[in-house]
C-alpha cells in the first residue's frame, strides 16, 4: 500500500541480485536468451560486419597544457581508448594511459584526465567493469612515471590544479566506511591535494548542503579564485567564489534561484552561462570583486539558438550553439560582438571546445550520423578552421541523407525529427527504427553510429526524435517533459511513430523503438501503452519501475527530473505510466530485448530483471522477451570494443530478424 494505493509487485524478489535464487534465475534468462539469438538468421553475418565497422576509431579533442596537446584515441581493435600526448601540434605522440593494458579482458577504462598547467604531470581515472568508481591517478608526463598518489572514490572528478603544479582542488565521495550504508553514492564534497600527501589527511575545502548536491571546481588562472557550482538536479546551480589570496571565505555569487549557471572563469571575469531570465541561455559577465547580481552585465544575449557552453581564448569567446538539434559555433570579442559563425562540415554534432586561457588556438571535436570524428582546429584570433586530425574510415558518406522533418504531438506542439537512410532506399514502407531520450535536458544530436550504420547500410530508416525533457529547444523545452509532465516525452514518441506509418515512410509491421537509461523508461512507457504500434523494442540499461527507482544506486539524484515516490503528489504521475506497474495480462506485446550490466552503478539491473518476467509472464503475442545481462559491464561508459561488438551485434540481429530484414 503506497499512499492508500494497493500496488502489486509480483516480482520484488528478483531486485536482491545478490541472492542466489536471483543469481540461478539470471543465469537460466541467460541461457534463454543465448538459445534465441544464436539462431537467428544471418547474426554471423551481422557479427563479421560489426567487428569491421567498429574498427573505426574514435577521437577527442586535445587539451593544451604547456605547449603539450593531450588527447583520446582508439584506433582499430584496441579495446579502449588511449590518452596519448603530443609535444605541439605536430609532434610524434607518445602513449600516456593504455588502460586496456590494465587487464585481460579490456574492462579497465579511462573515466577523465586532467594535466596541469605546464603539462608536466596529468591526474586521471580509473575505474574497473564499466563501474565508472575511479582511482585518482598521477602520472610524470615526460618520462611516464607514475606518482605514488592514488585516491579512491573520485566518480566523475572534477578537478583543478594548482598554478605551480604542486597540488589540486578535487571531488570526491566519502569513505564507505565512514557512512550510512546506501549513503556512499552521495555527500560529494571538494578537497585539496598536495602531492605525495596520504589522501585521507587532504583538507575539506567545500562541502555542499545536502546529500545529493553535485560541486565542481573552476580556478582561475592566476590560481588566485576558486568557484564552485553546485548543480542540484537538472534546473537549479548555485554558485560561491574565494579569493584564495585571504583568509576570507566563499562569497556567494548565486543561491536558491531556479535556474543554471555554467561558470568559466578567469583571473579578472566571471563569466555566467544561464538560463536566467533567457530559457534558450545567455552569457553574462562579473567583476570578482563584485559578483552581486546587481553588478552583471549582459555579453551574448538569447537568440532563437540554445547556447550550450563557452570557451573564453585570449580574446576571444567561442559559444557553442544548437539550432534544431545541430551544433553551431560563434565567435565573438570580449564584449560578446559577433565576429564570424565557424564554417562546420555540414549538420552534426561538436563534442567538446578547447583552448588554452592565454593561447591563439582552439579545437573542436565533430561528427556527424555518416561522417566518422574529426577535430578541427581554430587558429585566433580570426577563427579560420582546418582539420587538425581524423579518424579514417572507408565510409561513404555521400550514400546517405539526414533530412530533418516536424510532426504534431497529441496535444498539437510541432515535434522536430531527423530521418537518416540510404538515398537509395525507397521512400515508401520497409523497415524503420525509431529512438529518443526525452529526459535531463539532454540533446540527442547527429553523431557517429557504427553498428547503425549496418541498419542504414541493410535498407533501414533510421529517425531521431527531439522529445520535450530534452534540450534541443532549451528550458522550456525541458520542463515541458520533467516532472508532472512526463507523459508528453511519451505521446512525443508514440506521435512519431505514428506519422512514420501514416507517412508510408515505415511499415506498420516493420517498426521498432530503441532507448537507453531514460530513453529506456521511454521504451517501456510506449510499448506498454501503445503495444499494437510496435513490432519490436530494444530497452538497454533502463528505469521501468517507478515507485521504486529511487531506493537503488545513485537513483535519489534524479528525484528532482522524475519526483520522488515518498511524496503522494508525485507518486501519483509516477504510478500513471511507470511500465512495470502497466503490464497488462494477456496483451499481445510486441518482441522485446531488454539489455542490462552487471556492474551498472547508475541504473540498477533489477529494472530489467523485473520487467523481463513481468512481460514473459503477460505477453499474449508469442514473441520473444529476453533479457541479456553483461558480466564486467556497466551503464556503457568504459564497455570495451569486443564487448560492444557483441552487444550490438544482439541487437541488431535481433531487430533484423523481427522487421524482417533477411
Amino acid at each position: 500500500m503506497l499512499h492508500g494505493v494497493p500496488v502489486p509487485d509480483p516480482y520484488r524478489w528478483l531486485e536482491d541480485g545478490d541472492a542466489p535464487e536471483v543469481q540461478a534465475w539470471t543465469e537460466a534468462q541467460g541461457l534463454h536468451t543465448r538459445r534465441a539469438l544464436d539462431a537467428l538468421p544471418g547474426i554471423d553475418a551481422v557479427r563479421r560486419r560489426l567487428t569491421q565497422l567498429f574498427s573505426i576509431g574514435t577521437l577527442s579533442p586535445p587539451t593544451i597544457r604547456g605547449g603539450r596537446l593531450f588527447y583520446e584515441r582508439r584506433d582499430g581493435k584496441q579495446e579502449q581508448p588511449r590518452l596519448l600526448v603530443r609535444d605541439g601540434l605536430r609532434g610524434a605522440d607518445r602513449v600516456l594511459v593504455d588502460p586496456a593494458a590494465q587487464a585481460g579482458d579490456g574492462a579497465t577504462a579511462l573515466d577523465w584526465y586532467y594535466p596541469s598547467p605546464d603539462g608536466r604531470r596529468v591526474a586521471y581515472g580509473l575505474s574497473e567493469g564499466g563501474s565508472e568508481k575511479s582511482v585518482l591517478r598521477v602520472l610524470d608526463v615526460q618520462g611516464g612515471r607514475p606518482l605514488p598518489d592514488a585516491i579512491p572514490h573520485t566518480r566523475a572528478c572534477s578537478l583543478e590544479w594548482r598554478r605551480d603544479g604542486s597540488g589540486f582542488f578535487y571531488t570526491r565521495y566519502p569513505d564507505p566506511k565512514s557512512v550510512a550504508a546506501g549513503e556512499e553514492n552521495y555527500h560529494r564534497r571538494v578537497f585539496e591535494h598536495l602531492l605525495g600527501r596520504d589522501w585521507r589527511e587532504d583538507p575539506l575545502v567545500f562541502e555542499a548542503r545536502e546529500p545529493e548536491d553535485w560541486p565542481s571546481v573552476h580556478l582561475s588562472p592566476d590560481g588566485r579564485l576558486l568557484a564552485v557550482s553546485v548543480s542540484k538536479g537538472w534546473t537549479r546551480t548555485d554558485v560561491y567564489l574565494r579569493d584564495l589570496s585571504s583568509a576570507s571565505g566563499f562569497t556567494t555569487v548565486v543561491e536558491g534561484e531556479d535556474a543554471l549557471f555554467g561558470v568559466v572563469l578567469r583571473s579578472d571575469r566571471l563569466y555566467l552561462v544561464t538560463n536566467s531570465g533567457a530559457p534558450r541561455f545567455r552569457v553574462l559577465a562579473a567583476d570578482p570583486r563584485r559578483p552581486e547580481r546587481a553588478a552583471w552585465t549582459e555579453l551574448i544575449p538569447e537568440s532563437g539558438d540554445v547556447i550550450e557552453g563557452v570557451e573564453v581564448v585570449w580574446d576571444r569567446i567561442l559559444v557553442q550553439r544548437l539550432r534544431d538539434a545541430s551544433s553551431r559555433v560563434t565567435l565573438h570579442d570580449l564584449e560578446g560582438r559577433l565576429l564570424r559563425e565557424v564554417e562546420l562540415p555540414g549538420i552534426g554534432s561538436v563534442a567538446g571546445l578547447t583552448g588554452e586561457w592565454d593561447g591563439h588556438e582552439a579545437f573542436l571535436g565533430f561528427s556527424s550520423y555518416t561522417v566518422p570524428p574529426l577535430v578541427l582546429r581554430l587558429a585566433l584570433p580570426a577563427g579560420e578552421a582546418e582539420v587538425w586530425e581524423r579518424v579514417e574510415a572507408d565510409v561513404e558518406a555521400d550514400a546517405y541523407r539526414a533530412d530533418l522533418v516536424r510532426y504534431p504531438s497529441r496535444d498539437g506542439t510541432v515535434i522536430s525529427m531527423f530521418l537518416v537512410r540510404r538515398k537509395d532506399r525507397p521512400a515508401a514502407g520497409g523497415p524503420g527504427v525509431l529512438t529518443g531520450y526525452g529526459g535531463f535536458n539532454v540533446s540527442l544530436t547527429p553523431a557517429f553510429g557504427r553498428g547503425l550504420l549496418h541498419f542504414l547500410e541493410s535498407g533501414g530508416l533510421f529517425a531521431v526524435a527531439h522529445l520535450r525533457g530534452g534540450g534541443e529547444y532549451g528550458e522550456a523545452w525541458h520542463r515541458a517533459g520533467m516532472l508532472g509532465n512526463k507523459q508528453n516525452a511519451f505521446d512525443d514518441l508514440i506521435a512519431a511513430a505514428e506519422w512514420l506509418v501514416h507517412q508510408g515512410l515505415v511499415a506498420r509491421d516493420r517498426l521498432a523503438i530503441l532507448g537507453g537509461s531514460n530513453g529506456g523508461l521511454l521504451v517501456g512507457a510506449a510499448l506498454t501503452q501503445r503495444p499494437e504500434l510496435f513490432r519490436g523494442a530494444v530497452c538497454q540499461v533502463p528505469l521501468l519501475d517507478m515507485l521504486r527507482f529511487h531506493r537503488f544506486r545513485i537513483a535519489r539524484l534524479w528525484v528532482p527530473e522524475y519526483g520522488s515516490p515518498e511524496d503522494p503528489v508525485a507518486f501519483r504521475w509516477l504510478l500513471a505510466y511507470s511500465p512495470y506497474h502497466h503490464v497488462i495480462d494477456g496483451t499481445p506485446y510486441p518482441a522485446v530485448l531488454l539489455t542490462t550490466g552487471e556492474s551498472d552503478s547508475r541504473v540498477d539491473p533489477m529494472h530489467a530483471r523485473k520487467m523481463a518476467a513481468r512481460l514473459q509472464a503477460a505477453t499474449s503475442s508469442g514473441r520473444p522477451v529476453l533479457l541479456r545481462v553483461e558480466s564486467r559491464a556497466g551503464h556503457g561508459q568504459g564497455k570495451p570494443v569486443s564487448k560492444v561488438i557483441e552487444e550490438w551485434t544482439d541487437v541488431w540481429a535481433f531487430v533484423g530478424s523481427e522487421l524482417g530484414m533477411g
